[in-house]
């Protein structure tokens, strides 16, 4: 404030008061102090005119202080919602909150456990000649340290495994092991602190529950959520010779969504989607494996490499299953053959056609015959080589590895 107006407040004052004004500045300067100014010119008063301002500036700090930290702690509402937690080796999720509410908290929480699969296989067409055939799914990370599992038939063959993270990062990986009976796999990437999915707990779902599907639909729809309901529990469905126990879903499941993630509400995987059924007829019917099933086998691959208790015959064997299959085999009935034995009096080529007493065709009445054996049993092969049935005895042993390649 200039002088002028400094004096012209004095004298409005002074006017009001009723009292004689100074006629100039610096006769208003002489004047005597009031007790008021006096006070704040002391030692006292200067004193507290510091407190006064130490409060006022700590309180403006402490102000802004809680602005900043009321921005952060809004932009970091997805992550914080749920804490994970590792076993000793990194893997099997766990979830401590229930605070999502909706489909957008589920995929802000979730999307980034979910990859995109991309493979290679060096495929023989006939007459000596080979090609490399491109392949698409999904995959759900399951533990920090970038061990990833998929469908075994995404993989299965591969000669070539790309994995692209929800970021867009790429990175090569390998296949830990397999499980053709669950149609598990779990693949590595050396990658590390990487955000797991939450595994759930399937035995708790009920039919009618909202369902998220998120995954890699057509192999170039990376990150793709449908929406819909769990439509059963149990389904007995047959996959490449397998028999399984799925779930069943109404939400959009396409070719690439293999290997990708069901979710429930909570933000919990409860489910590995692998399978479609596919017909012009036929829309809203898709499949995945239980997480409970699930999660033995990702533990066993991940700790051993393998997953325990599988019964091994030794046999490598083909389906072969069409004309143009029996043609590139050069055999004249369809049927399951043997195309290579680790033991046993097996000769490749021969078609097997019994085990004990239970016929067989194909794959799938081939692993259903062996449904009740266990470790340790002897079964007897029956096969046809040369139009003759021969009777072959072996003992079944541990699978302890699955042939990757």
């Amino acid at each position: 404030m200039d002088k002028t107006n400094h004096f012209g407040e004095y004298e409005q004052m002074a006017f009001l008061s009723q009292e004689p004004a100074a006629s100039t500045y610096e006769e208003k300067k002489a004047e005597p102090a009031s007790k008021f100014k006096m006070f704040w010119n002391s030692k006292f008063g200067m004193l507290a005119t510091c407190f006064l301002a130490a409060c006022l500036f700590g309180f403006a700090g402490g102000f802004a202080a809680l602005v900043v930290i009321a921005g952060k702690t809004e932009a970091a509402t997805p992550e914080t919602q749920i804490t994970y937690v590792s076993s000793n080796y990194g893997t099997l999720a766990a979830i401590t909150n229930d605070s999502l509410t909706n489909a957008a908290d589920v995929v802000a929480a979730t999307k980034q456990s979910i990859v995109e699969i991309v493979t290679e296989s060096l495929v023989n067409s006939g007459r000596l000649s080979q090609f490399v055939d491109s392949g698409a799914g999904s995959g759900v990370i399951v533990s920090s340290d970038g061990y990833i599992v998929t469908n075994n038939h995404v993989v299965n063959g591969a000669s070539n495994i790309t994995v692209r993270l929800s970021n867009g990062e790429t990175y090569p990986a390998a296949i830990t092991g397999v499980d053709p009976k669950t149609d598990l796999a779990v693949i590595k990437i050396n990658k590390t602190n990487l955000i797991p999915a939450v595994l759930g707990d399937s035995t708790n779902i009920r039919v009618g529950e909202t369902s998220l599907a998120i995954g890699n639909p057509l192999g170039e729809l990376g990150g793709t959520v449908t929406c819909g309901i769990i439509s059963a529990l149990d389904r007995n469905i047959t996959i490449d010779g397998e028999s399984m126990s799925l779930l069943q879903t109404d939400a959009a499941v396409n070719p690439g969504n293999s290997g990708g993630g069901l979710f429930n509400m909570s933000g919990e995987i409860i489910g590995i989607i692998n399978a479609k059924s596919i017909s012009t007829e036929i829309e809203g019917i898709g499949f995945a494996i239980p997480i409970n099933t699930a999660k033995p086998v990702i533990t066993d691959i991940i700790t051993y490499g393998y997953p325990r208790g599988r019964i091994d015959t030794g046999l490598t064997v083909v389906d072969i299953n069409n004309v143009q299959k029996a043609m590139y085999y050069r055999v004249a009935k369809l049927g399951l053959y043997v195309v290579k034995a680790s033991y046993g009096n097996f000769k490749n080529g021969d078609r097997i056609i019994a085990i004990n007493d239970s016929e067989v065709s194909d794959q799938a009445s081939f692993n259903a015959a062996l449904s009740n054996s266990k470790i340790g049993d002897e079964v007897v092969v029956t096969v046809d080589r040369a139009n003759q049935a021969l009777e072959i005895a072996i003992q079944l042993t541990e699978l302890r590895s699955q042939q990757i390649n």
